[in-house]
């Protein structure tokens, strides 16, 4: 977003200077120069050649595989958190959603969330989890015929994506969930616990507009200093032993310079009806006039969870598949890897995930894709 952009929506706020464009902003560029620097170094990303499908304000849509595209098989659109850059489901060729997917013979898709600019100031769930993704799935519909798709979503893109799933049941064959908190409250993480005894989110958006990526980077670490600090450490220290493991932890760290801001519309959507009242769970939450509700998922669900998370620990999924609609459930336990800097993107781009936990996701998509 440009500054003037930024001005504009401070000066509407009723407070002047927006903090965002004299402090965070700053700080938000330094680290993606940071992040330039480890691209020059060769410990970058490495990505799959995609095509753009589709561009619109606050989203960009890529499609991947060969030229001409097979016919038929199974379509997957991912569909990542609203927080930094989407290519951590595509980062080096051996720790690839991306490839696991195309290896597997799926159509491939994903949505890459843009920095909101300023007409996506005011964007809130009803953009991010239905009418973006909404726009996404007719996109593919007009390359692929129309049909549901496999959506898969990776901790608060899969929050996004059940969301979906209960707006649009039609358009859902399937709802792949990997760190996905859906249960929120204070006895749930530390994040939950962390936000409830936070000022309400509009103080922040009134002075910070868009939210900054690295205050929001800041506010995980005060959260959770153990998750987004020591133990990000020590797992740097234990891949030293491993070529690969190392190459991909430097991968990571360098997706997490890459920061993004987020709409402050989704941003006090989040904090205030997510994650201090629950709504989903508790069946009031309302997007675009329409009631969003666990027993409005008619999809097969597969979740991923990591029992030893403490982001999004199991008694933020579990309760979920409780109370979904939908009969056929599944969930897979993650234990971990080395090499992944943050354990919460382990399921992405871990070792251990991508031998045993990929190859079962895989397996599910086919056998209900048939």
């Amino acid at each position: 977003m440009d500054d003037d952009a930024t001005d504009d929506f401070a000066t509407r706020q009723g407070f002047y200077p927006n903090l965002d464009t004299w402090l965070f902003e700053p700080i938000d560029r330094f680290r993606r120069d940071l992040g330039l620097w480890f691209d020059l170094t060769g410990f970058g990303r490495e990505e799959t050649p995609f095509r753009t499908v589709m561009s619109a304000p606050g989203l960009t849509l890529r499609r991947y595989g060969p030229e001409p595209e097979p016919e038929g098989g199974p379509v997957l659109l991912i569909v990542p958190a609203p927080i930094k850059r989407a290519y951590i489901w595509d980062l080096v060729p051996w720790a690839s959603v991306v490839r696991r997917g195309l290896e597997s013979g799926l159509s491939v898709y994903l949505v890459c969330w843009e920095r909101p600019g300023r007409i996506g100031q005011s964007f809130g769930l009803a953009d991010y989890a239905d009418r973006l993704i909404l726009d996404s799935v007719r996109a593919i519909g007009k390359e692929r015929g129309n049909g549901p798709v496999f959506l898969a979503g990776h901790s608060l893109g899969g929050t996004l994506a059940t969301f979906f799933a209960a707006l649009h049941p039609e358009c859902v064959k399937g709802l792949i969930l990997l760190g996905a908190p859906l249960h929120f409250g204070r006895d749930v993480g530390l994040i939950d616990r962390w936000i409830a005894t936070a000022p309400p989110a509009q103080y922040l958006t009134a002075v910070v507009a868009p939210v900054a990526g690295s205050l929001l980077s800041g506010c995980s670490f005060l959260a959770d200093p153990l998750t987004f600090g020591w133990r990000r450490l020590l797992n740097g220290f234990r891949s030293l032993g491993d070529p690969q493991a190392q190459r991909t932890y430097l991968a990571v760290e360098r997706w997490a310079c890459d920061e993004m801001s987020m709409a402050p519309a989704l941003f006090e959507e989040i904090v205030e009806w997510l994650y201090r009242e629950d709504r989903f769970m508790r069946g009031n939450l309302s997007i675009n006039g329409h009631k969003v509700a666990p027993r409005l998922v008619e999809a097969p669900v597969l979740s991923a969870v990591d029992p030893n998370c403490r982001i999004v620990p199991p008694q933020a999924v579990l309760p979920f598949h409780r109370a979904v609609r939908s009969r056929d459930t599944t969930v897979l336990w993650y234990g971990g890897d080395v090499g992944v800097s943050l354990q919460h993107v382990g399921m992405l781009v871990g070792q251990e995930a991508h031998r045993s936990l990929w190859p079962e996701i895989m397996h599910w998509v086919h056998a209900r894709a048939r």
